[in-house]
């Protein structure tokens, strides 16, 4: 690893790798874009990835005094691993419409909180906590409704998170240019 890399952004871009795969796997899987392949079969990539490493890079960043992005991972950490073992157990399949519905559209007022506590971080970040409200409120709707439409397009609109997370987190690792222009490097969040 790069010494000009310093440990924030190393918790940072672990944090933003984690999301990004955890969201691609996700929403892939709720597109039903892949034949036999769907959300339910990322359960343990959310458990794992998305739940606990999330969380445990969002106590790093905790420690470290970088309280946006600590709550912002172990909230997210929290509700991955919800959302993993509770479909991995087979409970979320039995489940009503309304109770998963109701998950996803509390977990989309974290996602709207993040979004606009990070408004200050730029385009790339904002956008990735703005589609994957974006994608739990579709996915309620869907729910709610009993509707696969809504759902596919939120597993779309996760998708689209999911790669701007990655983006951001490897930027940040190789120092490529972000949406503001710059390479991304030490004082330089991958997503600003």
């Amino acid at each position: 690893m790069d010494n000009d890399v310093s440990a924030g952004n190393t918790t940072s871009a672990l944090g933003h790798l984690a999301l990004g795969l955890t969201l691609l796997a996700f929403g892939i899987g709720g597109t039903g874009a892949i034949d036999g392949v769907a959300a339910s079969d990322a359960a343990a990539l959310a458990t794992w990835v998305g739940g606990v490493t999330l969380f445990t890079a969002g106590l790093f960043a905790l420690r470290a005094g970088d309280g946006r992005t600590g709550t912002a991972f172990a909230g997210l950490g929290a509700f991955w691993f919800a959302w993993g073992t509770g479909v991995g157990s087979g409970t979320g399949a039995s489940a009503s419409g309304e109770a998963g519905g109701m998950f996803m559209l509390l977990w989309a007022m974290l996602a709207l909180s993040l979004t606009a506590a990070s408004a200050g971080s730029g385009p790339l970040g904002q956008g990735v906590y703005g589609l994957l409200t974006l994608s739990l409120l579709l996915s309620a709707v869907g729910a709610f409704a009993d509707a696969s439409v809504p759902g596919r397009i939120g597993g779309w609109v996760a998708a689209l998170a999911g790669l701007g997370a990655w983006y951001g987190a490897t930027a940040s690792l190789a120092q490529w240019p972000t949406f503001r222009g710059r390479a991304a490097g030490r004082g330089v969040t991958a997503t600003g």
